[in-house]
């Protein structure tokens, strides 16, 4: 049976597809200006503050998402305000934010033992078993993201490239960059179930990355980046249904051989030039 014949049979590969393809997209998108304000480790500790999150709940017995999303906003939040107010670097903020929430995480797992099974899912990825509850959330998250982001898409890209001038022409900085912090916070949290917290942060960052090697302006590497998510998800799908590796690890290995790829093609075009 091929990939797509398996899709259109099974459920849950049609629920992965979907909530896979919401979240690539999603990423993408706000891995462009996150990688330009070099702030493309934060999801790397907002994952770590998802994982401390879904743990915590996990142990309570409370609903994980619905605990970890405004946990994850929040630290979104006041990461970006220590980042700003305050003589803490933003690599340090994030390495002090995320190791001490991935250390309540692991704590929390000890005292919880018949939730480790599911928290692990979270650490490590688990696409293949997203729910119908899941993907809908998922789906209504996303579209809302994709929305205000269109919506304020002019405003996001003069707060990326220059806050001064930004700040000049009357836009209001920190709201926008608020704005970015909590998106990142909410796609952090979805894309746990499909990357897990130590991949999730290769979501935003492949993408963005790659398109920068062949495209230069703003709008060409957003449109890029999207394109490539989603592509690179649905490959890195179909390499798991084909050798039965880990879904998140795939995609991963698909991103890297296409950025070695652009990265190779942008010197061949910078050689001949």
């Amino acid at each position: 049976m091929s990939f797509w014949e398996a899709v259109m049979s099974q459920r849950f590969l049609q629920y992965a597809l979907i909530g896979g393809i919401m979240i690539s997209l999603c990423a993408a998108l706000l891995g462009t200006s996150l990688v330009l304000k070099r702030y493309a480790m934060i999801g790397d500790g907002l994952s770590h503050v998802s994982f401390g999150a879904l743990a915590v709940a996990a142990a309570v017995g409370f609903a994980p998402l619905y605990v970890a999303i405004p946990v994850v906003m929040v630290s979104a939040y006041l990461l970006l305000r220590i980042t700003e107010n305050s003589r803490i670097e933003s690599d340090c903020a994030i390495a002090i934010i995320s190791a001490s929430a991935l250390a309540l995480g692991v704590v929390a797992t000890t005292f919880s033992k018949e939730q480790n099974l599911d928290v692990h899912s979270y650490m490590f990825g688990s696409i293949l078993g997203m729910t119908l509850q899941e993907v809908v959330l998922t789906v209504i998250l996303t579209i809302g993201i994709l929305i205000l982001y269109a919506v304020c898409y002019h405003r996001i890209f003069a707060v990326t490239f220059d806050e001064s001038f930004a700040k000049a022409v009357g836009i209001r900085v920190n709201l926008y960059n608020t704005i970015v912090a909590i998106f990142t916070a909410v796609m952090i949290v979805l894309g746990m179930r499909m990357m897990g917290a130590m991949l999730i942060s290769s979501l935003i960052i492949f993408p963005a990355l790659t398109s920068m090697q062949l495209f230069h302006s703003f709008l060409s590497v957003t449109i890029c980046s999207a394109i490539l998510s989603v592509v690179n998800f649905v490959l890195g799908m179909i390499v798991t249904y084909r050798c039965q590796t880990s879904a998140g690890a795939s995609i991963v290995l698909v991103n890297l051989v296409v950025f070695l790829a652009f990265f190779a093609l942008s010197f061949l075009v910078r050689k001949k030039s």
